[in-house]
């Protein structure tokens, strides 16, 4: 399971909208109260010093669509606090994600009225940050990052409206990544599946390879840029935007072109299936089936392919994605929860937030079968749970693999908006069907990518 991003066009929109409502934190008047964006509240949850105050009182707890599978265990959670803490009660909500979600929360947090401890994702924490409506727990608990990874805690750093970086989060859960392979597949091109590629031009080479071994009989992968944009670049440490985030500086590395150039040569030599160019499809169905020799770099893929093709799982095996040029894995941000600065009982809150996301939380929700999805605090990504590998079982061997990359791994991915995206990826397309040349479909690429940042998309 890897949870989904909000677009930066929308979380553009969440600023937006809040930095209308009034953005920021004050100091209050003599009466005790101060402001978190346009709301007042106690002068306690903002400014300086550690939060203090008593453990008790209501508050709300929100979750994206996790109510379904995984009642019993917050459920459990939720009681576990309230035993430890006499006097206290959750209430969790569950909301259901869906396309509404940004706008809901902007009102919600406008109205004064979000939920005391929220999940949030990168986009979100930005907006509610940047608007004041977040509780800086670095400073409020300047014990907080003591649990995390230090990648993920300074992943959770966001700019207030003073552009000051504060830390406004507290990481969760996030995802991985592997290299997913078909043994068989690979030998049959000449490929030594125990000596995996170490950068994304060598895992190119080897698409190639498997294009002129396989005669159109199966595939190196699928041809849709949209599943490699931007993290092939971020990878490679291609920088794709400015470090203001409004404009787009990735056609000024060479090997942004000699990426779409690969592209373009793999696609015409048979590398990937020629229908495959602008469908959504992962590779998950045509790997299954023995068509694909790499698959999804997703960790839950490989228990997909466990559950789903057996004989092809007997197949797979699992390594590396190449490190590159950063020398270490991209993890990408985790989701996170955040405490609102408007909440009534920001103690509780805060409490609650850090009982959440602590190692033996994290570690029991991880273990739930019905989730693969891995830890941010250092005593869970050394479990057991992670760590024993059962013989030569690739899902095994796949969460080992990611728990150790993600205890230094880099968490600093470029995220860009559906249209800057969808805007790469069609001059990319381009480029691959013949119709433009690599160096003018990255030209153009940068061009149109401005263009939409200019405009705020």
């Amino acid at each position: 399971m890897r949870a989904r991003r909000l677009t930066g066009s929308l979380a553009c929109l969440v600023v937006l909208t809040l930095t209308a409502a009034g953005c920021g934190l004050s100091g209050g008047s003599g009466n005790g109260e101060a402001m978190a964006g346009g709301c007042k509240v106690d002068k306690g949850n903002v400014g300086s010093g550690r939060l203090t105050g008593d453990v008790k009182g209501k508050i709300t707890f929100q979750t994206t669509n996790l109510k379904k599978d995984f009642g019993g265990f917050f459920n459990g959670v939720i009681k576990s606090f309230e035993k430890a803490h006499p006097g206290t009660e959750v209430k969790w909500i569950d909301d259901p994600g869906d396309n509404t979600f940004t706008t809901r929360t902007v009102a919600d947090a406008q109205a004064c009225t979000m939920a005391d401890v929220i999940n949030v994702n990168a986009p979100t924490a930005t907006a509610l940050t940047k608007a004041g409506y977040l509780l800086d727990v670095g400073t409020k608990d300047p014990d907080a990052y003591k649990p995390f990874v230090p990648s993920f805690w300074k992943s959770g750093t966001f700019k207030d409206a003073s552009g000051k970086s504060v830390h406004t989060t507290l990481p969760w859960y996030t995802g991985g990544v592997v290299l997913t392979y078909n043994k068989d597949l690979l030998k049959k091109a000449g490929i030594d599946p125990r000596k995996p590629p170490t950068s994304i031009f060598g895992l190119f080479a080897d698409y190639e390879k498997i294009a002129k071994a396989s005669d159109g009989t199966f595939y190196a992968t699928m041809a849709n840029p949209i599943w490699r944009i931007p993290s092939d670049f971020d990878q490679m440490g291609i920088k794709v935007l400015s470090a203001d985030g409004k404009s787009a500086v990735f056609a000024d590395d060479p090997r942004t072109t000699q990426w779409v150039a690969w592209m373009a040569k793999l696609y015409k030599a048979g590398a990937m299936p020629k229908d495959s160019l602008s469908s959504s499809n992962d590779p998950s169905t045509l790997y299954s089936q023995g068509k694909v020799a790499y698959g999804s770099t997703n960790p839950s893929f490989v228990r997909f392919v466990k559950q789903n093709s057996p004989s092809v799982y007997d197949r797979t095996a699992v390594g590396q994605q190449p490190y590159d040029a950063l020398g270490r894995a991209s993890a990408g941000a985790p989701q996170y929860i955040s405490v609102a600065a408007t909440s009534k009982n920001a103690s509780t809150a805060l409490s609650f937030a850090e009982f959440l996301t602590n190692a033996e939380n994290q570690t029991a929700w991880c273990q739930d079968p019905n989730v693969v999805i891995f830890p941010t605090t250092t005593r869970s990504l050394n479990d057991p749970f992670f760590q024993n590998v059962t013989g030569d079982d690739p899902f095994s061997r796949a969460r080992k693999l990611v728990a150790d990359q993600l205890k230094t791994a880099d968490t600093n991915q470029t995220n860009l908006s559906p249209a800057v995206q969808n805007a790469i990826v069609s001059q990319v397309q381009l480029a691959m069907q013949g119709k433009k040349s690599a160096a003018d479909a990255v030209k153009d690429a940068q061009a149109k990518a401005d263009e939409l940042l200019k405009q705020g998309s």
